[in-house]
């Protein structure tokens, strides 16, 4: 064992042990990580302050975990990586984090102060490289300002917007120790302040006013209601003002299937009636078509904690810069006094828009329960949904399979749907599954892959197995990337529709067994469901692999605007 006898007597410290305890003052209990020479002292703190260190196979993984522990817990998540291609490997992590306004940190180790420009092993401009899709990347220059530098990357997270930080620290400054008196360690809870802001006071009370008096309102309820913890207050706004709700990204399950005021099929036909639309906490981005799916007649009310985003892409009657939780209670608080009996004359608003999800349903009936060969994909997103409880986290990650289930899976608690965001990343499952067992014992995880997206970070499978994380996995497997398929076919033929995205037939049951798992393999739609019971039921990280029909497409793939 080291002799840290002496270092005691003078009262030294590290920086990789400065670094453990500015993670430990934020709240970071456990940092996803693959190891590298760069990176140990960290490890030795961490072990130090009792933070746990869970070593994946990919830094990929590493980064997507930490995002996804952000996602699911609240507080932000750390993964830490070795220098060069450890950190260029993090990088589609972070960039994913970015899009998906997660606050997470990421650190890098890089070569030697000493040996700045001499060609030391993995050194890169990694600062360069992260700036454009970090909230705040730096060099910690000193080891004394290790500390210091990490609880500024946090406070950096949370300005405006949630997103990633990034700290590069050299080896000698990380390896180094300095006296503990010359070293900043900021004290937990008092290096940062809220940013919660309930919006400009004015443009709350327009937006109450035009509540009261609309006729034919509707919400839409998107990631930053779960970022910031509004559930309550968006669902007191609803049901106080009788305003129907439709869910987007981590805002889905805000309201649970069966309420009625949560709407899902018919969002299109309401955004073509309404005459108020309120968008909170989603941009005007790919999914909400630029902002052209609103009725240009509407009044249009954007929430979101970025001042940049609102307006952006469309015209907007009334922004507001704030919490979605602080914003909604206060509308809703304004708005009570005077509903001059709106709210009840919403009924036949609310009747016309079930009978649009009605309508919408029953076209969709017969594939959701599809007997055909090879399996419909709409059959087996029905089947999860049917399978899903109020306790199961699902997680979505795919490209033309999770479009279907984004139409299908209903979850039944806010918080409980996990997806990539915005930027599309493949290969968030694996790693979303490793930070909600993880941090979230007590859930059920249930995760859907498409087949071309658990290949890019499986084998970190094995890592769900070695720490014992067990969940039920299912594979939707065409053997395609069939997202890409579709719009190959569109443009240039169905000669020439296998370019470049057809893989092989892989029976990732036998991948599962063969990593310790619980594998088993669908051909019939009445296996579906009686194989994720099994699944379940084995207490170990699983993947049922239900083979689908490659020529059925989702008509969120069909619809693409890339494609047109």
């Amino acid at each position: 064992m080291p002799d840290d006898s002496q270092d005691r007597q003078q009262d030294l410290i590290s920086g990789g042990h400065l670094v453990a305890k500015a993670l430990k003052a934020e709240g970071v209990d456990v940092i996803y990580t693959l190891c590298g020479g760069h990176i140990i002292d960290i490890y030795d703190g961490c072990v130090d302050e009792g933070i746990e260190v869970v070593d994946v196979r990919h830094e990929q993984v590493a980064a997507h975990a930490a995002d996804g522990y952000a996602r699911i817990t609240g507080k932000p998540g750390c993964a830490v990586v070795t220098a060069g291609p450890g950190t260029t490997d993090a990088v589609t992590g972070v960039a994913n984090a970015f899009r998906a306004e997660s606050p997470m940190l990421l650190i890098g180790g890089q070569g030697a102060l000493t040996q700045h420009k001499m060609g030391s092993l993995q050194d890169l401009p990694h600062v360069d490289m992260m700036t454009p899709i970090t909230k705040f990347a730096a060099t910690v220059p000193d080891t004394a300002r290790a500390a210091d530098m990490v609880s500024m990357a946090f406070r950096e997270c949370y300005h405006g917007a949630p997103g990633p930080s990034f700290l590069e620290i050299p080896r000698d400054v990380l390896d180094a120790k300095v006296p503990v008196e010359k070293a900043r360690v900021p004290a937990a809870g008092r290096y940062r302040a809220s940013t919660r802001s309930a919006g400009d006071p004015e443009a709350v009370e327009r937006l109450a006013d035009l509540l009261v008096h609309a006729e034919k309102p509707a919400i839409l309820l998107g990631s930053q209601v779960w970022t910031t913890r509004a559930t309550d207050a968006a669902i007191e706004l609803v049901r106080t003002l009788n305003v129907p709700a439709y869910m987007n990204g981590a805002g889905r399950g805000t309201l649970p299937p069966g309420d009625p005021h949560h709407f899902q099929l018919s969002r299109r036909y309401a955004f073509s009636n309404a005459d108020v639309i309120v968008i909170v906490g989603t941009p005007f981005d790919f999914r909400m078509g630029y902002g052209k799916r609103l009725s240009p007649s509407a009044t249009v009310v954007q929430i979101d904690l970025d001042y940049r985003t609102v307006g952006k892409n469309r015209d907007v009657d009334l922004g507001i810069v704030g919490d979605a939780g602080l914003v909604l209670k206060a509308v809703t608080e304004s708005a009570s006094g005077r509903l001059n009996g709106g709210a009840a004359g919403r009924k036949a608003w609310l009747e016309e828009l079930r009978t649009a999800e009605q309508t919408a349903l029953d076209r969709r009936l017969p594939q959701l329960r599809s007997d055909a060969s090879p399996i419909h994909p709409y059959r087996l997103v029905s089947e999860i949904n049917d399978f899903l409880t109020e306790d199961s986290v699902y997680i979505g990650d795919g490209g033309d399979i999770v479009t279907f289930s984004g139409q299908v899976v209903q979850p039944k608690s806010p918080g409980h749907w996990m997806d990539p965001g915005p930027l599309g990343t493949l290969g968030v499952g694996v790693p979303f599954v490793l930070a909600a067992k993880q941090a979230r014992p007590d859930k059920e995880v249930v995760a859907l892959f498409g087949d071309g997206a658990f290949s890019l970070t499986g084998w970190d499978f094995e890592t769900l197995v070695r720490y014992d994380l067990p969940f039920v996995g299912v594979v939707g497997n065409n053997s395609s990337m069939n997202q890409i398929r579709y719009g190959q076919a569109q443009k240039y033929g169905l000669e020439r529709e296998r370019v470049g995205n057809t893989l092989g037939d892989v029976p990732y049951d036998r991948f599962a067994r063969m990593l310790g798992g619980y594998g088993e393999e669908v051909r019939d739609a009445a296996d579906i469901g009686p194989a994720l019971r099994r699944a379940r039921e084995s207490g170990l990280p699983s993947l049922v692999n239900v083979w689908v029909d490659p020529d059925a497409y989702a008509p969120g793939t069909m619809n693409q605007t890339m494609y047109k």
